[in-house]
């Protein structure tokens, strides 16, 4: 894959809508680091999507999805090729159907575009009385991003409330699969590199309104209590090791309020590396490698990043 260099005139012919040229990254990212992107360029429609996506492929041009930036870090040297931004009618939210199950209940079936934010569908399914996703308040990010890295907390998971979701492939093909044959793992998905999520249908059951807000206050306090909420971080690091978590393996080996250059480990939770305000994406990567060999030297387990970090193949985030 290339990047835009000579290509940069026949996009600006190519594509009719607005073109944003050599945008900082770190506008686009909640660790507020990152390099430039040659070009950003927010998409409506699937139609729209498509026609991108072919000319992308037919000139060989890298291209990146991202959506609220809460799990990404980027490179200082930024980033070749296009970013795209999922606008539009992929923000959209839509009640589909109620479904009876065998049991007699019901489940309601909630559709999301893949560039709506999930704080925006918690917001509606409380509106709705509808349950089972209480667990994402205050988590940021899009639904694309939640469901490509299967995002959760306090022991639940999108994935499960996944019914299906409609795909673009590689190649810009567009089919809908079961959420069932998405296969979700811890903090992953197994779809193949470059796929897209353009929406997905999630199926909650109707509970009470008032209980529905009540765990929603309970998680967001949990969250502001024993996460650094206020500060610049893209959320949970490392991932748990099994049966362990990448937190207190971090908090053992004494790196609370450890720092590079403006990348500090969180003294509030030490799975949270945060930008104090002048972080470059060095710091922060270097941190990183600081920290998974000291976990490796001390306790036998190689921590991995739940982050994405981009520079070599799409995130959705």
């Amino acid at each position: 894959m290339a990047s835009l260099n000579s290509h940069a005139k026949d996009l600006s012919r190519f594509w009719q809508g607005k073109i944003l040229w050599d945008i900082p990254m770190a506008q686009f990212s909640t660790l507020k680091v990152g390099g430039p992107a040659e070009a950003v360029i927010s998409v409506e429609n699937i139609e729209d999507l498509t026609r991108l996506h072919h000319w992308l492929k037919e000139n060989d041009i890298d291209w990146w999805i991202v959506g609220r930036g809460s799990n990404i870090l980027v490179p200082d040297k930024g980033l070749t090729g296009v970013i795209i931004v999922l606008a539009g009618e992929f923000r959209s939210i839509e009640k589909l159907s109620i479904k009876p199950l065998s049991s007699g209940e019901e489940k309601v079936l909630i559709r999301a575009g893949g560039g709506c934010s999930l704080s925006k569908l918690v917001s509606y399914c409380t509106a709705q009385s509808l349950t089972g996703l209480e667990f994402g308040v205050g988590i940021p990010g899009s639904i694309g991003g939640a469901i490509v890295m299967n995002a959760g907390a306090w022991g639940c998971d999108i994935g499960s409330l996944v019914d299906s979701a409609i795909l673009m492939d590689s190649d810009g093909n567009i089919a809908t699969k079961q959420g069932k044959n998405l296969g979700f793992l811890y903090r992953k998905w197994s779809m193949g590199k470059n796929t897209i999520l353009l929406s997905a249908t999630l199926a909650f059951r109707p509970g009470n309104k008032e209980n529905i807000k009540d765990t929603c206050r309970k998680y967001q306090e949990l969250r502001h209590n024993n996460q650094p909420v206020a500060e610049a971080s893209a959320g949970s690091f490392f991932k748990n090791p099994p049966d362990d978590s990448a937190g207190r393996l971090i908090d053992e080996a004494g790196f609370k309020g450890f720092s590079i250059g403006g990348a500090k480990v969180s003294e509030t939770h030490a799975n949270f590396i945060i930008n104090t305000g002048t972080a470059s994406a060095a710091n922060i990567l270097d941190l990183m490698h600081v920290i998974q060999q000291e976990i490796l030297k001390r306790f036998g387990i190689k921590l991995e990043p739940e982050v994405h970090i981009l520079g070599g193949g799409l995130n959705q985030s």
